[in-house]
């Protein structure tokens, strides 16, 4: 998808610049400023994603992330946002099921094993979970080995990632 023109792309910035903040409020009155038919871009949607997930509305969030995962298979972070609207609810299994089809399109992409790692955890699949772990850290590093000990959607693994 082309990218956003100004001053819709400014638009987008500001917003951006407001979540940095933590300003989900006058992110969102950023937003509103954007054209109608450009509202539908993805990189729009992401921010209403992290709008919405600012204000805890999680079910707006599962249907932006799906809504970016249908006009953006393309963006790994389409498939992530969608995954983690569904986790923040607790539902693990709605979330792994979403993240696991994107592993093909993205198969050394650390943020969907990781993502996979903390469901597999949370539904009690252990093993699964320390071998979706193991190729998150694989290729996304120490830094991401540092965020796993602090996740505490991965605790039951804390002695196995301070192995790894």
């Amino acid at each position: 998808m082309n990218p956003l023109q100004p001053p819709d792309s400014h638009y987008l910035r500001a917003a951006e610049g407001w979540l940095d903040l933590g300003n989900h409020i006058e992110a969102n009155e950023e937003l509103e400023k954007i054209a109608p038919l450009n509202r539908a871009h993805p990189d729009v949607l992401l921010a209403r994603w992290h709008i919405y997930a600012k204000a805890q509305k999680w079910d707006a969030c599962v249907d932006l992330g799906k809504a970016m995962v249908e006009l953006a298979p393309e963006r790994v972070r389409s498939w992530i946002a969608h995954a983690k609207a569904y986790t923040a609810q607790q539902r693990y299994q709605e979330a792994y099921d979403v993240l696991l089809p994107a592993l093909s399109k993205f198969p050394k992409e650390a943020g969907a094993h990781y993502h996979l790692a903390r469901c597999a955890c949370q539904l009690g699949k252990l093993s699964e979970a320390v071998e979706w772990i193991e190729k998150a850290f694989q290729y996304g590093g120490n830094e991401l080995k540092l965020k796993a000990l602090d996740d505490i959607e991965l605790k039951p693994l804390w002695d196995k990632i301070g192995q790894l």
